[in-house]
């Protein structure tokens, strides 16, 4: 019997290896058990991204769902986003909203993640719970879906049409669709794909078909995974700016007119300069410890409040419900805004940059100068050390007992360890040491004025550390 745990955001699989029909069931029986501990009558949205067998897998949580007498809102789509499920469980009045997706992994995994009522991650307490009730098999026979629809159990819902009239009634797309800037969009096979096509049906694609194989490319929108995106915008010369997406579409990449990635941390000061500077809204903004120092930096300069999280967006999503937020993000492309859900949205951040471009009229370049104006010019560069599990534990017990006050000809001025450990340079450079939970790898991060810089930086901390 499998032991079944969810990582930072829900369980992950390899296809008919763990993740299996089975292990599906345990894990729908154990959510349906922890929602019927609270509510007598709850309801929840349940969809699939574009991976291997996703429409058996959601209609297998559906059947266990309705088996237990819960209401299913059940997408009609063929595929849908997470953010789609999110919307929907908020807009539905949901009690829990489930996607069948292992977002930016490679396509041999699939995976399960919970969003809870707000529109968000479900908390990581209520996650312990539903770990907990994992049964080690399910053992009853579900009816099909049909006797379920007609017992009023499951009912259809068309999710990429309600995300779409969210997106008509927040953006003014027309100034978008009618502007004379070219704009491109790589789905990387993902969930987005259908969205963008209706959305904004002019827009140079990519990748913008149903492969559930992802072209055997993991659809993480890093720039190393999107060189053919970035070559076909440097190549064409017309295009003002390129947005990516991943699996699930709740994560975004970024190129400017040059074919140039463009980064989560110039992403998140774009976002606050757009809607605290020009579309005067306010707000507290939160981002993770990875993030760059420039994010604190803007905020001051606004007056806006700030508060710096543990890595991962389920902190930043406890904050988004509870408290105004103008914008909450985290280095790896997850980034949500004020007026959509607390929840990240690949497609509605670049929709806000784009519609940000088309108001002022200037290109993505001129814009990030006018942050830099600001804060001064940055890069936050990282490097991935694999390392063995003793040499990685070593290194973190130097950290944790004060050893490293220098790295090489670097000293050391001040150190913080929230989620790792950052070290600070002086010169507004630092360089942060995270382990990986499951792996043996070491991340490294650093940031400075210049990529070279931080890649100098890099290249004097490994040397040291090793």
């Amino acid at each position: 019997m499998l032991k079944i745990k969810f990582g930072t955001d829900g369980w992950r699989a390899i296809i008919a290896q763990e993740y299996t029909v089975d292990n599906v069931k345990r894990v729908a029986d154990a959510t349906a058990k922890w929602l019927l501990q609270s509510n007598p009558k709850p309801t929840v949205v349940v969809g699939n991204d574009c991976r291997f067998a996703g429409k058996l897998f959601s209609e297998t949580v559906t059947r266990v769902m309705a088996y237990n007498g819960i209401k299913v809102f059940l997408a009609e789509n063929e595929f849908v986003s997470t953010p789609m499920i999110s919307l929907g469980t908020v807009n539905l009045k949901a009690s829990q909203g489930i996607i069948i997706t292992a977002s930016h992994n490679p396509a041999s995994y699939n995976g399960y993640k919970l969003k809870g009522a707000y529109g968000g991650p479900t908390t990581p307490k209520d996650i312990e719970i539903v770990e907990s009730l994992i049964p080690d098999s399910v053992d009853y026979e579900t009816k099909s879906l049909e006797t379920y629809f007609a017992d009023g159990l499951v009912e259809y819902v068309d999710l990429e049409t309600m995300y779409c009239d969210h997106a008509e009634a927040n953006f003014d797309l027309d100034a978008i669709r009618k502007s004379n800037l070219n704009f491109a969009y790589d789905a990387m096979y993902g969930a987005g794909q259908n969205v963008m096509k209706r959305l904004l049906p002019d827009v140079d694609r990519l990748h913008c078909e149903y492969n559930p194989g992802f072209n055997g490319q993991a659809p993480e929108p890093i720039h190393k995974n999107l060189q053919e995106f970035s070559d076909m915008i440097s190549v064409s010369g017309d295009i003002s700016c390129g947005l990516a997406t991943d699996g699930d579409a709740d994560r975004i990449g970024l190129y400017d007119s040059s074919g140039k990635f463009i980064d989560s941390h110039h992403i998140i000061l774009l976002l606050i300069n757009y809607l605290h500077n020009y579309k005067n809204l306010g707000g507290k903004v939160i981002f993770t410890f990875s993030c760059s120092q420039k994010i604190k930096k803007l905020c001051e300069h606004f007056e806006l409040e700030y508060d710096i999280k543990k890595i991962g967006f389920k902190y930043i999503c406890e904050d988004m419900i509870t408290q105004d937020v103008l914008v909450g993000g985290e280095e790896s492309g997850g980034i949500a805004i004020k007026g959509h859900i607390p929840e990240r949205d690949g497609i509605w951040m670049g929709l806000a940059l784009w519609e940000f471009m088309v108001k002022t009229g200037k290109s993505i370049e001129a814009l990030i100068e006018e942050v830099y104006a600001i804060v001064g010019t940055f890069a936050v560069e990282r490097l991935d050390l694999h390392l063995t599990e003793e040499k990685k534990q070593q290194i973190i017990a130097s950290c944790k007992s004060g050893q490293y006050t220098s790295f090489g000809n670097l000293n050391v001025t001040s150190t913080e360890d929230l989620d790792g450990f950052k070290f600070h340079l002086g010169n507004e450079e630092w360089v942060m040491l995270r382990p990986s939970g499951t792996e043996p790898v070491l991340r490294v991060y650093c940031e400075a004025a210049t990529s070279k810089r931080s890649f100098e930086i890099l290249h004097i901390v490994e040397t040291a550390i090793l």
